[in-house]
């Protein structure tokens, strides 16, 4: 290449503004065909989940996230989030009173082993639970989600016993409960 000259390697006075044509007339249609290449593979999937090395470590992620523990796991507000998973979601005895009656966060341990993994997404999917549980968070949740959060609570095997039975409205609670009522401020002078 040493004895080449400039000109050769651009080419001639003449062809290069016909070269230029070409290029800019080309590159819109090389731009988009670019950037359909690169949205081709850049297309998130219709519904987002999360990706982790295992199901378990998913559904882990998911129920720190998703507090799954402020409710099911005694003790949980009180360690700071330090309680070790060995103790997470056994349920709580402290009810939830509203216009409902009362409700009771169940022991997750021992639900999951009664209920196979299509049966854990149709509950979900149903939101046919009673408050505070926010089910309809959970109605659109992507599939492989709820089943990476039944399979981390199933690897964590029963334990504990089961939350009492709700109560219904009107009726008196047995055990300590949280109200969940709004209430009027008191009237200021």
């Amino acid at each position: 290449m040493g004895s080449e000259t400039r000109a050769d390697l651009t080419g001639s006075a003449a062809a290069r503004p016909r070269a230029a044509s070409w290029a800019v007339r080309g590159l819109p249609g090389a731009a988009l065909a670019a950037m359909i290449g690169c949205a081709a593979f850049a297309q998130p999937e219709a519904s987002p989940h999360v990706q982790a090395s295992s199901p378990e470590e998913a559904g882990r992620y998911l129920i720190l996230v998703g507090g799954c523990n402020d409710c099911h796991t005694v003790g949980w507000d009180r360690s700071s989030g330090r309680l070790p998973a060995s103790e997470w979601l056994t349920g709580n005895d402290v009810g939830y009173r509203g216009p409902w009656g009362t409700s009771y966060a169940a022991n997750l341990r021992i639900s999951v082993q009664n209920l196979s993994e299509e049966a854990w997404v149709q509950m979900f999917r149903a939101a046919a639970g009673r408050p505070p549980m926010p089910w309809l968070n959970y109605t659109t949740m992507h599939e492989r989600d709820l089943v990476a959060m039944y399979r981390f609570i199933r690897s964590l095997g029963e334990k504990g016993a089961r939350a009492p039975q709700p109560v219904p409205p009107g009726e008196e609670p047995t055990t300590p409960y949280i109200l969940f009522v709004p209430q009027q401020p008191a009237a200021r002078p």
